[in-house]
């Protein structure tokens, strides 16, 4: 069988991310319980960072650790990569000393080359295009707090960048429809985004109007990683892209509010929001640690069934 990797969110089908989310209740729920679950005994996950990182970094770790596996952690600076060795012949080598590797990087490009080459698993801890494991635990989280998002609405209001590109993929997956509203310059580019065809988009020059009747409000920075030259152009730029609580007045009574982190309070997100009763960002951080743990069982085990 071809290696299966994890690059964007449509490598998988429904049926994939649906064996996801039941595995991921069960071994969430075996981790509340403290009971030992460990099908990666003395495996090995390479974690390689060329971007800086939290819940990514922790969520890995922590996970490939619960099931009974070991995390190797690799900087750039760490690594021969830093002196020009080429992203092929280290995807050669490593891959013929660990059971997994995930890239956390710039250009969806450099990980494409590297699991090309490799003869294990290569997971997406972020690019400048996608980020796919943010997306399956926001997913997650939806449904654990409303059930299937199938016809639901998903209000995006800011910038186009890689997690607004990765929800464009869950909604063509999933079958909802996602309202985004972008200041203009920042618009959704559906080729960048992996789309083709934007049938379940809806662009909204009002941010409050693309929440009017939305079941779920998210946001993400003002300035991703890598674009930190135009930092002070786009506070200018997004001012009226913060999600307030007019907002979330506009969307429905029972929707929820989700930021994948770090935030500015104040600048993307008022802090109210963020902080009130609407905000499921907390659950949302902790289920990337129980979707990846799912993941990383099925990359390396295959299905199982309990």
């Amino acid at each position: 069988m071809p290696t299966k990797h994890f690059l964007q969110l449509k490598d998988f089908s429904r049926a994939d991310f649906e064996y996801l989310f039941e595995r991921t209740r069960w071994i969430k729920d075996r981790f509340k319980r403290y009971e030992i679950y460990q099908p990666l005994r003395d495996r090995t996950l390479a974690m390689v960072f060329e971007k800086a990182s939290t819940r990514t970094r922790v969520s890995f770790e922590a996970g490939i650790n619960q099931l009974g596996g070991i995390a190797i952690n690799l900087n750039r600076g760490d690594t021969q990569l830093s002196r020009g060795e080429p992203i092929e012949d280290v995807a050669r080598v490593i891959s013929r000393m660990v059971d997994g590797v995930m890239i956390r990087t710039f250009e969806q490009v450099i990980i494409e080359r590297f699991a090309a080459n490799s003869r294990v698993p290569v997971i997406n801890g972020l690019t400048n295009e996608y980020h796919p494991c943010q997306i399956l635990a926001d997913v997650y989280t939806y449904i654990e707090h409303r059930g299937s998002m199938e016809g639901k609405t998903v209000a995006w209001i800011g910038d186009s960048n890689n997690v607004c590109s990765t929800w464009l993929q869950a909604a063509s997956i999933f079958g909802f429809n996602v309202h985004v509203s972008t200041p203009p310059g920042y618009e959704v580019d559906p080729n960048r985004a992996g789309v083709g065809e934007l049938n379940h988009m809806r662009s909204f020059p009002d941010p409050v109007d693309a929440c009017r009747g939305a079941d779920l409000v998210t946001t993400d920075v003002w300035t991703s990683m890598g674009f930190e030259t135009e930092s002070a152009e786009r506070r200018r730029n997004f001012e009226h892209w913060r999600v307030d609580r007019a907002m979330m007045a506009a969307a429905k009574p029972d929707a929820v509010f989700m930021h994948c982190l770090p935030v500015h309070r104040g600048e993307e997100v008022e802090a109210e929001v963020i902080d009130g009763p609407q905000s499921v960002v907390g659950d949302e951080a902790e289920n990337r640690l129980h979707v990846q743990k799912a993941l990383l069982e099925y990359l390396v085990c295959g299905p199982i069934s309990q």
